[in-house]
């Protein structure tokens, strides 16, 4: 005789499955497992008044409307899927993610909710709510260059080592992290969508701050599409060529010998800043490096000496 099905709606027993003790948990306000018996799969009924929000959450603003369909829909059918914390005293728990549930769930109404609890310290949990944010949110350019750079400062993080934890390559985290050298009046403009991640990189071969946000201007005022911004930026460059100086950023193709080009590719290996050479029809010209720390100047400094 086969056994009956297991049913749902029978408490956190249907959801621990095998963790000792799972029936006495349900309906206590607090719950409270050992160390050696809670793993990431744990799932515990918390209040809400005992969970208090991610000082490492990496999103900065949460869409008004986003919550309310949310918190609806929360509040028709309960919260489907946990958010995840850790304990950081007697009857406190932090978000590591899912901030934005928790939000909509304090607007339905709800006293307690679901919640993995998870042992992380705070480079740990700033790490796996960064990563989480990023995978999973909808965050913009910005706050996705922003997290990037947290992830690299606060846990101590190469390109490279980031990279790996987020599954994308190198050049794609050094582009996006480029998006920070442009004039907080163009991030804005980025961040709010007036412009796109496109008319950004264009926007990164210019050098001139003042002409990036007059270039970022003129496609707001003339509606602009990339294709168009590029072709402005090559007038530019080709007016700077003409006045005796050229960028190796600059999208003319020629403007500087391919040796130049070499040259800046090999230097940027060691460096997070930008590398840039500019050269006279003479040939004779500067390279500049833009350098974030003492330590790219050692390394750089050792591989010279190698």
């Amino acid at each position: 005789m086969s056994q009956p099905a297991r049913g749902l709606g029978k408490g956190l027993s249907a959801i621990l499955g095998n963790v000792p003790g799972a029936d006495e948990l349900r309906g206590k306000p607090e719950v409270s497992v050992a160390a050696s018996q809670r793993s990431a799969a744990d799932v515990l009924m918390i209040p809400l008044g005992e969970i208090e929000p991610n000082p490492y959450q990496p999103r900065q603003t949460f869409d008004r409307e986003e919550l309310d369909g949310l918190a609806a829909s929360i509040k028709s059918l309960g919260l489907i899927t946990p958010v995840t914390v850790r304990r950081i005293g007697p009857s406190k728990y932090q978000i590591i993610s899912g901030e934005r549930r928790f939000r909509a769930c304090q607007m339905a109404g709800l006293t307690e909710i679901p919640a993995y609890v998870r042992e992380a310290d705070d480079q740990g949990m700033l790490e796996m709510a960064i990563v989480e944010n990023i995978q999973r949110a909808n965050l913009d350019p910005i706050e996705v260059a922003l997290s990037y750079q947290r992830l690299m400062d606060e846990c101590n993080l190469t390109q490279e080592a980031m990279a790996e934890r987020l599954g994308k390559s190198r050049s794609s985290v050094a582009n996006q992290l480029r998006l920070l050298r442009l004039p907080v009046k163009v991030q804005h403009d980025l961040k709010v969508g007036q412009i796109s991640v496109g008319h950004a990189k264009v926007l990164l071969s210019i050098d001139d701050p003042d002409m990036q946000v007059k270039l970022c201007d003129m496609v707001l005022k003339n509606g602009l599409n990339v294709r168009q911004l590029e072709q402005k930026v090559a007038a530019i460059a080709a007016a700077g060529a003409s006045n005796g100086t050229v960028s190796a950023g600059s999208k003319k193709v020629g403007d500087v010998p391919q040796v130049h080009k070499d040259l800046c590719r090999e230097v940027a290996k060691y460096f997070k800043g930008e590398i840039s050479v500019k050269r006279r029809p003479n040939g004779k010209g500067t390279l500049t490096i833009n350098f974030s720390s003492d330590s790219e100047i050692g390394g750089f400094l050792d591989a010279l000496k190698k």
